[in-house]
């Protein structure tokens, strides 16, 4: 059902409130209106394009990862609670893909969700000790993954943190990873 734009641009601010990580083409498609619309209504609104939303919330809610360099992160952390949750975003490029079927490679997951594991420990040192995976559906180039991590325990020297990876709210990931930190 379309909208009036007064009406499509206040549910549009409440679905960009909800979700800040969702993209013009989503909201297009949600809409059933042109990505160039939706462009111009976030203009008129003063709502930044979606890497900016990002940098926004990134800054908002971040710790300092201290296991590991941030450009060794892959993906980019949006959220960091040390020692409680974070969220990290990986949007599948070609080059993340077998060049054949466009399907990510699976390491690239792996990669995102592990790296969220270690970033989320608030130690100097954290490892990967042991990790239980499973991959729920194929990613293909041109979607973006967002990965949650929950610790859901810790020990004296071993963390217990819980992966989520999903594109548009499907789980195409999920994961247990024993981390190994230095000190509590």
């Amino acid at each position: 059902m379309k909208r009036n734009k007064k009406e499509r641009q206040h549910f549009l601010k409440e679905k960009i409130e909800a979700d800040p990580f969702i993209t013009d083409e989503a909201l297009a498609e949600a809409f059933n209106v042109s990505v160039q619309t939706i462009r111009l209504d976030r203009l008129e609104l003063s709502i930044p394009e979606l890497r900016e939303r990002i940098k926004h919330v990134a800054r908002e809610h971040l710790d300092e990862v201290k296991a590991l360099p941030l450009e060794e992160v892959i993906g980019e952390i949006v959220d960091l609670r040390l020692d409680e949750e974070a969220i990290s975003i990986l949007d599948i490029g070609e080059e993340h893909v077998f060049s054949r079927t466009g399907i990510a490679r699976g390491h690239y997951l792996f990669a995102q969700a592990n790296s969220l594991a270690v970033a989320i420990i608030n130690d100097e040192l954290a490892l990967t000790t042991k990790a239980s995976v499973h991959f729920s559906r194929q990613v293909k180039s041109g979607e973006r993954v967002v990965a949650k991590a929950v610790v859901a325990g810790t020990g004296k020297s071993k963390t217990v943190v819980e992966i989520t990876s999903r594109v548009n709210r499907e789980t195409v990931f999920h994961g247990e990873f024993v981390m190994y930190r230095s000190h509590r």
